[in-house]
């Protein structure tokens, strides 16, 4: 979750011990009727959103890759239908809506390029575990955590630069202890569960998920990481068409 990036379900569904509405109500737009291309593209926050989506699909080699292996996953993404561009509430950037495989960017609260790139990465990613595997957002809490875990470790959310903008300055173990509580904070954010349920999930899973390090097959700590990870990764399909 980057400052509130969210993993919202199937609306209707209910769980906990009262009722949840799994993060929905951070995206206030999922439940209104889409509005015509003019009516939105008077909104300069709109075009804004678009520009910078396009932008960071085209250019970000952390997006390129992830894009390359959902292809390849058989879940190939598309602009136009995998992408909404949407007011959000004022603590979230994004989310994606396992109900619809859509990604939400939130347009009232993502005004640069490098936020837009980190939020597309990270949303990007649990569209990929989405993919590949039978992850339960709805019931299974760890797995959850699981997705978050990884979202965290591989999107560049805990980044040096990034924590030093948060006022967090690192020692050794910085990164896990990064990845460990924004996880926590996102399935807070999404879920009505104590924090020591949060927590409880995000430890008992921590070191298998934050070890899973598809499909970049590495942390990539900087642009110049992911550009090297997104070459191996289609040398290695390379490889694997020669074996």
């Amino acid at each position: 979750m980057e400052e509130g990036e969210a993993v919202p379900p199937a609306a209707g569904e209910k769980g906990g011990e009262e009722e949840d509405d799994f993060g929905y109500r951070l995206f206030p737009d999922r439940n209104k009727k889409s509005q015509s291309f003019l009516v939105r593209s008077l909104f300069t926050f709109h075009n804004r959103c678009q520009l910078m989506l396009r932008m960071t699909l085209d250019t970000n080699p952390y997006a390129q890759l992830l894009l390359e292996a959902m292809k390849q996953s058989g879940c190939t993404v598309f602009n136009d239908r995998h992408f909404s561009c949407e007011n959000c509430d004022g603590c979230v950037s994004g989310g994606f809506d396992s109900a619809t495989s859509q990604i939400v960017l939130c347009q009232n609260n993502i005004r640069q390029q490098s936020h837009m790139n980190r939020v597309v990465t990270h949303e990007l990613i649990h569209a990929f575990d989405h993919c590949r595997a039978h992850v339960d957002w709805f019931k299974n809490v760890k797995h959850l955590a699981c997705s978050e875990i990884r979202a965290a470790n591989l999107s560049g959310d805990c980044t040096l630069m990034n924590e030093i903008a948060r006022f967090k300055f690192g020692l050794k173990g910085h990164h896990q202890t990064c990845v460990r509580d924004r996880a926590i904070r996102s399935i807070l954010a999404v879920r009505k569960v104590s924090k020591e349920t949060a927590e409880k999930a995000v430890d008992e899973v921590f070191d298998a998920c934050f070890n899973d390090l598809e499909p970049f097959g590495r942390i990539p700590h900087s642009k110049k990481d992911a550009k090297r990870a997104y070459k191996d990764f289609q040398n290695r399909d390379r490889y694997n068409a020669n074996l």
